[in-house]
């Protein structure tokens, strides 16, 4: 399973995600995807973010079962705690 979400990207990308899965709402993509595709599509979503984020979280070998990546300028940044991911949230700095 493979559950991907993408923010401030063009309308092209989108649309070439869903070829490959479902878009249930405006940005989140899931879908059911080899490994080979999985890494293909992320491949192209790095390359074509440039003022968005994304944010990919799939299935994995782990203790939890899945695993996640992050791209781009996001509020919330997953941490890895002895092979535990949390996420953390970004605060604002006061001035």
């Amino acid at each position: 399973m493979v559950v991907l979400i993408v923010t401030a990207v063009k309308p092209g990308l989108r649309g070439e995600l869903s070829r490959w899965m479902l878009e249930p709402q405006a940005g989140v993509f899931v879908g059911h995807l080899s490994g080979r595709v999985r890494d293909k599509l992320w491949e192209k979503v790095v390359a074509e973010v440039k003022s968005g984020s994304a944010m990919m979280i799939h299935s994995a070998r782990s203790e939890q079962g899945f695993a996640v990546r992050c791209h781009g300028d996001r509020a919330r940044l997953p941490m890895d705690y002895d092979g535990l991911v949390l996420i953390a949230r970004r605060t604002a700095k006061a001035t």
